[in-house]
């Protein structure tokens, strides 16, 4: 980030009693919890605060500094450990805190030009429209082993979202859709071993890792 819009940043944001970072632009409030270095010891006051804020922000953004693998995979693990609602609040990992700030800017000068122009409602339609989108949801559940479009198209119709295909059990799995026992299975233990969640593969909607250099 250039060193004039990092200051023009700080110069428009407001800090809060919160400590939530406030900017203002184009007549909307834009809220932030920056978490400046993720630490896996404070987790729970971490979540507990997001959702005691996100009913007090109606645009509310939960930035996180995740510099290392450890980092991002100890982050990866509390999210599902303490039932965050994908997308309620967005968060945003990134590599550093400069980055943080520079994606704080950047989206709240978004939301500020799309309240200006008054198309606010068209954004939020194509973000749904994203999240939930056909292309995302099957890339999700295709990451699964032995899972292919069928089995995913299937736990779709017979199950719904992601947030309910996670929750199921082996024996729903197998009442509701034609997959084997084998992939029932595995589905479930997807949804609850790290070792396939945490899979550098996996990129579940709402939740953007930074790319490593």
């Amino acid at each position: 980030m250039k060193k004039n819009s990092l200051q023009y940043f700080l110069e428009q944001a407001i800090l809060d009693s919160c400590n939530v970072i406030i900017f203002n632009n184009g007549g909307l409030s834009v809220a932030f919890i920056f978490e400046t270095s993720w630490d896996s010891g404070n987790a729970a006051a971490v979540f507990s605060r997001v959702n005691t804020l996100k009913r007090q922000f109606k645009n509310l953004y939960v930035v996180v500094a995740v510099p290392t693998v450890e980092q991002i995979e100890s982050f990866n693990r509390s999210y599902f450990q303490y039932d965050m609602e994908l997308g309620c609040p967005t968060f945003v990992p990134v590599s550093d805190e400069e980055m943080g700030f520079e994606k704080m800017l950047k989206i709240a000068h978004a939301r500020g030009v799309c309240k200006q122009q008054d198309i606010s409602s068209t954004m939020r339609i194509e973000r749904e429209q994203e999240v939930q989108s056909t292309d995302a949801f099957l890339g999700v559940l295709t990451s699964i082993p032995g899972i292919d479009n069928h089995d995913a198209s299937m736990l779709g119709r017979a199950i719904g979202s992601i947030e309910a295909i996670a929750k199921a059990s082996k024996g729903f799995i197998l009442e509701n859709t034609d997959l084997s026992t084998d992939k029932a299975e595995t589905v479930v233990a997807f949804f609850r071993d790290p070792q396939y969640y945490l899979s550098p593969k996996i990129i579940l909607a709402g939740i953007l890792f930074p790319r490593r250099r």
